[in-house]
């Protein structure tokens, strides 16, 4: 990862990101019950054949566990170095996905696009999943909401203010698609820190289906403290 944006030094939190799909496969093998996902897997900048293949391999695996959060990448230096122009960012995501999704839901798959493209091939293991989820993050507004009424099955939107009225506008979006809103996940990142059934009522009522809450990585007992916090909220709300 860049060590800066531009002129601007990054959160030291980013050298602490591990690799989302090995640890993604680490959570499901040690678990039974939660689910995995990504928050987000920038599409883009990975070969969609292989990545396909892995992310179904942990569905399967995982009986049915995973969502897959995309983002189209907000660092351009990032994005650069791994050989892409992040003008074409966005465009690359949507055929990476679909190519993707054309993998993982036939038994012989086939894809033609500007960027992907593949003949007549064969991906095994497939989801158990039938669609496997994937949700779009970005702010919100009708560029990405377009995007999820095209290829995607949800949302991912930071925090959660204005939450209600922009689910309002991206279920009109996808309702004008002709696709039925109310099978849309919604899933907010929000800060572990001062989290309470106060907020996630509030969640709740603006529509959200899950919340993800981030967890401070650069200090353990920080973190430790984060996740006790959770678990007594959520312990009380079941």
């Amino acid at each position: 990862f860049p060590t800066r944006r531009s002129s601007d030094l990054l959160p030291e939190r980013y050298r602490r990101n591990v690799e989302p799909l090995v640890a993604l496969a680490i959570a499901a093998a040690a678990t039974t019950r939660i689910r995995v996902g990504t928050g987000i897997l920038l599409a883009c900048l990975r070969d969609p054949i292989t990545t396909a293949k892995a992310l179904a391999t942990i569905d399967a695996q995982s009986g049915g566990r995973l969502a897959v959060g995309v983002g189209h990448g907000w660092n351009r230096e990032e994005i650069a170095d791994h050989g892409v122009d992040p003008a074409t960012r966005r465009a690359r995501t949507r055929e990476h996905v679909l190519g993707m999704r054309e993998l993982w839901e036939h038994d012989v798959a086939r894809f033609e696009g500007r960027f992907v493209r593949f003949g007549p091939s064969w991906s095994w293991p497939k989801p158990v999943q039938r669609p496997l989820p994937v949700l779009l993050g970005g702010a919100s507004g009708p560029r990405v909401f377009e995007e999820i009424a095209d290829y995607g099955h949800g949302w991912i939107p930071l925090g959660g203010s204005g939450l209600a009225a922009a689910v309002a506008e991206l279920r009109d979006t996808v309702s004008a698609r002709g696709r039925d809103p109310r099978e849309l996940e919604i899933v907010p990142f929000s800060s572990a820190a001062g989290v309470s059934q106060v907020k996630l009522d509030a969640f709740e009522r603006a529509g959200a289906t899950e919340v993800a809450f981030e967890v401070a990585v650069t200090d353990r007992s920080t973190a430790l403290r984060q996740l006790d916090g959770l678990a007594d909220v959520i312990g009380k709300r079941r």
